[in-house]
């Protein structure tokens, strides 16, 4: 009997590698498809676990968002909305906040929340991005810019604060450790002046979730920074975005020359979340300036 040999067989082998070398082998089965991977979103930071809420593709230059004080990337919600259809944004949640790790020791200096910044952004392989920080988070951005400019695309500035006087800072933290129950409720009903009732509600709630020996770390730090210094070491574009009830003489734009500044009136310290299409309008305005 005449033997036939198929492009499967020894034989047919150079013919079958000729023809159908990109097909696979016969009676083997289609290799499974490989699925993309999970979105991260926990990675090791410097002082424990930090969340990361990472999302959105499009060709716009990618974004990082730091929320303040007692806050999370939650409070970002409508700035992830709107800006992810056309660009990676990424907001995180800074040590001791949201779903992120309390560290060690109360290390909750600025410089040790800009390290929080750096660990996100190298992780997930950020090499250069528009840096906004709310608050607490703007004071870290500011550090974080200073050490990295390079990498920094666009710095913004949301409510951040300016420089306090050693005097008065002195003063504030004697007057927050003898009645800090008081003292911290007056000072935050003062932030959330204008704030829609939703967002009173929400901030409120959030503060009074951060233990006491933790805020006094952190007022004491931020009281304690002068972002002056740092801000003037970072060349790139820059905007702060304030409230009308923001404009003090040690406030951030009175006290750096030139600071392109925005105001948004009728709104608390948490803007962002109180008028969210006219903050993003903002950021979009800026975000336009770009290179």
């Amino acid at each position: 009997m005449r033997t036939i040999h198929t492009p499967c067989s020894p034989r047919g082998a150079p013919l079958a590698l000729l023809l159908i070398a990109s097909l696979p082998a016969c009676g083997e089965p289609d290799p499974p498809a490989v699925s993309p991977p999970a979105p991260v979103d926990q990675i090791a930071g410097p002082a424990g676990s930090l969340h990361v809420n990472d999302g959105g593709s499009g060709g716009g230059v990618p974004m990082v968002l730091v929320h303040g004080y007692a806050g999370n990337a939650e409070q970002w919600q409508a700035q992830l909305d709107h800006l992810r259809p056309g660009r990676r944004v990424v907001a995180l949640d800074l040590r001791g906040h949201g779903r992120s790790s309390a560290p060690a020791g109360n290390e909750y200096s600025v410089d040790a929340f800009a390290s929080d910044i750096a660990a996100v952004v190298d992780s997930l392989k950020l090499d250069r991005f528009v840096l906004v920080g709310h608050s607490m988070g703007g004071a870290a951005a500011i550090a974080y810019a200073a050490a990295h400019p390079d990498r920094v695309a666009g710095l913004v500035m949301v409510g951040t604060p300016g420089r306090t006087p050693p005097e008065q800072g002195k003063q504030m933290m004697a007057q927050i450790e003898a009645n800090y129950d008081s003292v911290t409720a007056w000072y935050w009903n003062r932030l959330l002046t204008d704030a829609q009732p939703a967002v009173r509600d929400r901030v409120m709630a959030q503060m009074r979730s951060v233990p006491k020996e933790p805020s006094l770390v952190i007022i004491g730090a931020l009281s304690a920074y002068d972002p002056v210094p740092a801000l003037e070491r970072y060349p790139g574009p820059k905007l702060a975005i304030v409230t009308s009830h923001e404009n003090g003489p040690n406030d951030l734009q009175n006290i750096v020359r030139g600071l392109p500044t925005r105001t948004i009136e009728q709104a608390s310290h948490w803007m962002h979340m109180d008028k969210p299409e006219e903050f993003n309008r903002v950021l979009d305005a800026f975000l336009s300036t770009l290179p």
